[in-house]
């Protein structure tokens, strides 16, 4: 393999894998911050948001499901 091809391969990979890494940071940060999102995540993704609610509750951080569902059922009544 050419060593130029195999350098630019190397960083184009490089740059995909950071990019990845940002934009799941970038979706971690708004479903912290934003009930409303979360919900619209609900609705389109849960397993996604369930990975979210997993993630917290293994760092320690509990209760974050039971509210967002609490202030789900409520602005339906």
């Amino acid at each position: 393999m050419n060593p130029h091809l195999a350098k630019r391969l190397f960083k184009g990979i490089l740059l995909m894998e950071v990019l990845g890494v940002f934009g799941a940071y970038m979706l971690y940060y708004k479903m912290d911050n934003n009930q409303d999102f979360r919900k619209k995540m609900n609705r389109r993704y849960p397993s996604i948001l369930e990975v979210y609610y997993k993630c917290n509750e293994w760092s320690g951080n509990y209760g974050i499901r039971e509210t967002d569902q609490d202030a789900w059922l409520s602005s339906k009544n």
